[in-house]
């Protein structure tokens, strides 16, 4: 339901003020999404699942104790990123992986050519 011509007055003089008084904050609130947190929240799930794995690995002939301790931490990091993906879904995908400003490179399209171009240049085979 669209709002209100009297709605859409308030709600611009509300943002209006807020750029006035706090700009710092209300260009945060512009830039941040719930999806950019649910991505994040998979990277730092994703690298503690690693973090539970090396555990594992490391002390499982050791301690059976520790090794499950790993294990349980990979399950709980799985937990998380499997919920955070289901936040992220396709729309927000998209949000994730549009450039910051117009005219800027997406920052995952730029992520992925820079690890290639690094390994283009680490490991060119000179003819």
């Amino acid at each position: 339901m669209p709002l209100s011509e009297h709605e859409q007055r308030i709600l611009a003089e509300l943002e209006e003020s807020l750029v006035r008084h706090d700009p710092q904050f209300a260009d945060r609130v512009r830039s941040k999404t719930v999806y950019r947190h649910a991505g994040r929240q998979c990277k730092w799930s994703a690298l503690t699942f690693l973090a539970g794995l090396a555990v594992l690995v490391a002390f499982y002939s050791q301690s059976i104790v520790v090794g499950l301790f790993g294990v349980a931490v990979m399950f709980g990091s799985a937990v998380v990123f499997e919920r955070n993906l289901r936040r992220l879904g396709q729309a927000g995908w998209h949000d994730f992986t549009r450039p910051r400003q117009e005219g800027e490179q997406p920052r995952v399209e730029h992520a992925l050519h820079g690890t290639r171009d690094w390994f283009r240049s680490h490991f060119r085979r000179d003819h």
